[in-house]
């Protein structure tokens, strides 16, 4: 049952949340989920370049497009809880002070489920970096020892992981799939927001489509038309067979 229940969603850049998990969070949100988004940076330097083909760029108005561009796409897939952090991208580098702050945000949500980046992505670091940092922070935040005032150490936390555009060539194993037939034109319409990136609409539009197929041979429910797929970053536990 998704009602009641918590999701954060953690994306290195501006679109990422919205291309690899954009039907699974606008599904939860819709059947009663609490979801939250964090996004880490908007891509300015590395996920903007038709941006930086204008005459008159800069990084201000660049980042601008792209804040305008993740807002609109929020409010097609009905985010609330949404926060922009803001770092500099490639690279985005950890600090103490952003770890402190991931785990007191995981710690604030408490979340039932984690969606990030999975471990490995060939031609984008920053999606490593992220998937890293969030795995770590996701331990950290059980440790009764990272004493943090005001907040309550967790459970070991489910973390999945989004699909990777080089799917192939990172290796990417498919964990779950997401039925997202009812919201699937919500996602689209929030991916059609980012100018910057058309190259990928077509790229997770298909995608959706394979992944459905996948969804309807392995369930047998030929209702299931398009889904997204995620990574799992640890096995099921469970007192029976699932």
């Amino acid at each position: 049952m998704i009602q009641g229940k918590k999701l954060l969603v953690i994306s290195a850049h501006a679109a990422d949340y919205v291309w690899r998990s954009g039907g699974t969070i606008a599904k939860y949100v819709k059947e009663g989920a609490e979801v939250h988004v964090v996004v880490l940076s908007f891509g300015v330097r590395g996920e903007s370049n038709d941006l930086w083909k204008k005459t008159d760029a800069t990084a201000e108005t660049v980042k601008a497009t792209r804040k305008a561009e993740t807002m609109e796409a929020a409010g097609i897939l009905s985010v609330k809880n949404i926060e922009f952090w803001d770092f500099e991208d490639y690279p985005l580098v950890v600090t103490h002070e952003l770890e402190e702050r991931m785990v007191r945000k995981i710690r604030e949500v408490a979340p039932d489920y984690i969606l990030t980046h999975d471990k490995f992505d060939v031609l984008n670091p920053d999606h490593n970096t992220v998937s890293d940092l969030t795995f770590r922070c996701s331990v950290m935040s059980n440790s009764n020892g990272v004493r943090m005032e005001g907040t309550k150490t967790t459970r070991q936390i489910q973390l999945f992981g989004f699909e990777p555009h080089q799917t192939e060539l990172s290796h990417y194993v498919p964990g779950l799939f997401i039925d997202i037939t009812d919201v699937y034109e919500q996602k689209v319409a929030a991916m059609k927001c980012f100018k910057a990136q058309s190259h990928l609409i077509e790229y997770y539009t298909q995608r959706a489509f394979m992944r459905g197929n996948h969804a309807r041979r392995l369930s047998g429910f030929q209702d299931y038309k398009y889904a997204e797929s995620f990574a799992r970053f640890f096995p099921v536990v469970s007192t029976e067979l699932l």
